[in-house]
């Protein structure tokens, strides 16, 4: 098997995360040992339809949703189109898989209330932690960023003379996000509460800790859910709906569609066109009340 060469073929010229290349890896190593205890194969670069077959099969009997099942079988199709492409197999053995039907996944934005209830009408603490909170909600919300890009954020990417904070996406890809003067002097105000911490680790990071380590996932997830569930009673509120809400309400207020793909950092505008139907339900209801004959 070569999923060695494929794991570092997607690290290295895919320029995919590691935590994507593990996920990917985890895939074909489950189906692998499916296909060893339940066939004794165990070499998966040549084999049959029917292999994978049974394995969603299998899938679907202990309870995975066809959404999970879709994302393991699109990691086998990656590894043997990786396969293809280094002539170890003609044709893939999914070059006829259909993918399982799945339901659309709305998830529903917050709103403006919602968003300014949080950024101003909540008094966060005088300390580190909670001038790091406050900027950490704003900058999510005002430039659309994922939680990966935040954390990876660095004091190098701000651009306080050019307005713009430079974003390092997915497969190492940058993008410029233009800067509100509101969250320059949120920036400068934090940085400052930042230097009397008593030892800062990971300097060349914006966000930190207050043990002054570079910030982790579940602690941006907690930030979010912390304050949002003070004004919200939605029941998902985490950093991707954050991004959801920027990128609606650019949307309601009129900004056109390529525009918000290249804030968000899209590669397709298939992409962005998830968050329209928010829109297209705020521009319902201004069509109604404002036409003349809305109200008939």
């Amino acid at each position: 098997m070569f999923i060695a060469e494929f794991t570092s073929y997607l690290l290295l010229e895919k320029n995919y995360s590691d935590h994507t290349v593990k996920a990917y890896e985890s895939d074909i190593m489950s189906f692998c040992e499916f296909v060893t205890a339940a066939f004794g194969v165990e070499d998966i670069d040549h084999i049959e339809y029917a292999l994978v077959r049974s394995w969603i099969v299998r899938l679907s009997e202990l309870k995975i949703n066809n959404r999970s099942i879709n994302r393991k079988i699109s990691s086998l199709r990656a590894y043997y189109k990786f396969l293809q492409k280094t002539e170890v197999i003609n044709v893939s053995p999914l070059i006829k898989h259909r993918a399982l039907k799945t339901s659309k996944k709305i998830e529903v934005p917050f709103s403006e209330l919602e968003m300014r209830d949080v950024l101003s009408a909540i008094e966060f603490t005088d300390t580190f932690e909670g001038c790091r909170d406050q900027l950490l909600i704003h900058i999510l919300y005002t430039t659309g960023m994922r939680r990966a890009e935040l954390i990876g954020l660095k004091v190098s990417d701000i651009d306080f003379d050019a307005k713009t904070i430079k974003v390092l996406g997915k497969r190492n890809k940058e993008r410029l996000i233009p800067m509100l003067q509101e969250t320059e002097q949120m920036i400068i105000g934090y940085l400052n509460k930042r230097l009397r911490l008593e030892q800062i680790n990971d300097s060349n990071f914006i966000f930190l800790t207050a043990s002054g380590n570079k910030l982790y996932e579940t602690l941006v997830y907690r930030v979010i859910n912390k304050y949002f569930r003070m004004v919200s009673s939605k029941v998902k509120t985490s950093p991707h709906i954050l991004r959801h809400t920027f990128a609606t309400h650019l949307l309601n207020k009129g900004a056109d569609l390529n525009s918000v793909k290249e804030l968000l950092g899209h590669t397709s505008l298939a992409s962005t066109q998830v968050y329209t139907h928010n829109s297209i339900a705020e521009l319902k209801k201004v069509h109604a009340k404002a036409h003349p004959r809305g109200n008939k």
